[in-house]
């Protein structure tokens, strides 16, 4: 049977919030540039997050931002070499387009690999550190008897499935800043025999989102990820350790896109309330901190030791003193804040 794959077309025209949100809809980062079945070109997340890293803006068209060096396949092509090639090129799927520029077959990954999920850009192992330290506030009265990191998701908890995410990138060594019910969460791992590494280290009172990690001064000398225990992030973490060595990086913050919709009409006005526009429901589209991070070392030495002190801190601390803080961006429905009930309930099995 013939897929459809109208939904994979977009304009170039189009802008590149909209193209975005495309992707989201249909769980893909490439799109087919072009209309009616026409080839123009392809359109990757990464083009989309380089572009927003050069400042270019989500009302800017997707022509603007377009590569012209994408590999597709011609009908002389075999399936085996499209096979290879697309394993070769990690595509997420490969047009076939003839030469009148028609787009007359698209091959899958899943077509040829099944479930079998892409390997990322590069592996690496570096430490990762999971704040875990909260008391769940958000997620109660499920959080009076079962700490955050431990609520299940699918068939695993929230510690497991972050645990494996990174692992998949080649990382086994993870520290984790705990706190309430920390004896649970130390039992119930142990139980588990897991194959990381896995270091607690334990706030006496609460420090805020940096402040815990000064207790890492004397147990971590290189770059390292931060991640909150509470959220998912569908985004390749190589291709972020990779923006941030590539800068130098003191700081790496990703960032996702929040779309809201305002159900009513806004005013702007001026000097003695003169009209200046009016703009009938209004989509808004904000960066937002997505709760994960990628530090250098250096900056545990940094952290006022037993203060409360948040990451924003950390960040603004930072610019201050002329470091370079980096975002990275990803797709509104690449992150995933499960540390509350509704977005919980929107995930559990999914």
């Amino acid at each position: 049977m013939k897929k459809d794959i109208s939904n994979l077309f977009i304009s170039k025209e189009a802008d590149i919030l909209t193209a975005m949100k495309i992707m989201d809809e249909q769980r893909k980062k490439l799109l087919i540039v072009g209309e009616n079945n026409k080839y123009y070109g392809l359109l990757s997340i990464g083009d989309i997050q380089r572009a927003m890293i050069r400042d270019n803006k989500l009302s800017n068209s997707i022509e603007s931002i377009m590569r012209t060096d994408y590999v597709v396949a011609t009908p002389t092509v075999t399936e085996s070499e499209i096979k290879e090639l697309m394993l070769q090129l990690r595509a997420e799927f490969m047009p076939v387009v003839d030469e009148n520029k028609e787009v007359i077959s698209v091959f899958f990954w899943e077509d040829f690999f099944g479930d079998i999920v892409q390997a990322p850009l590069f592996k690496f192992n570096i430490p990762v550190v999971i704040m875990a330290g909260g008391f769940g506030s958000r997620m109660r009265p499920l959080t009076y008897v079962l700490p955050k990191p431990l609520i299940p998701i699918n068939d695993k908890t929230f510690l497991e499935e972050i645990f494996e995410r990174f692992y998949k990138h080649g990382c086994d060594r993870f520290y984790l800043s705990v706190n309430y019910k920390a004896d649970l969460i130390k039992y119930y791992l142990k139980e588990q025999n897991l194959p990381y590494y896995i270091d607690y280290f334990i706030e006496d009172k609460p420090l805020g989102t940096a402040g815990s990690l000064s207790l890492l001064k004397e147990k971590i000398n290189e770059t390292f990820f931060v991640s909150n225990c509470d959220i998912l992030i569908e985004q390749d973490y190589s291709e972020v350790l990779k923006y941030h060595r590539d800068n130098k990086n003191d700081i790496t913050v990703i960032s996702a896109l929040k779309n809201y919709h305002i159900p009513y009409g806004t005013i702007e006005t001026g000097e003695n309330g003169k009209l200046i526009k009016l703009v009938e429901k209004p989509d808004m589209t904000f960066q937002i901190n997505s709760g994960m991070y990628i530090l250098e070392p250096h900056l545990l030495t940094e952290i006022p030791e037993g203060d409360f002190f948040h990451i924003t801190h950390l960040i603004e601390q930072t610019k201050d003193k002329g470091g370079k803080v980096g975002v990275f961006p990803v797709s509104e429905k690449s992150w995933k804040d499960i540390g509350q009930w509704d977005e919980y309930l929107k995930n559990i099995n999914a």
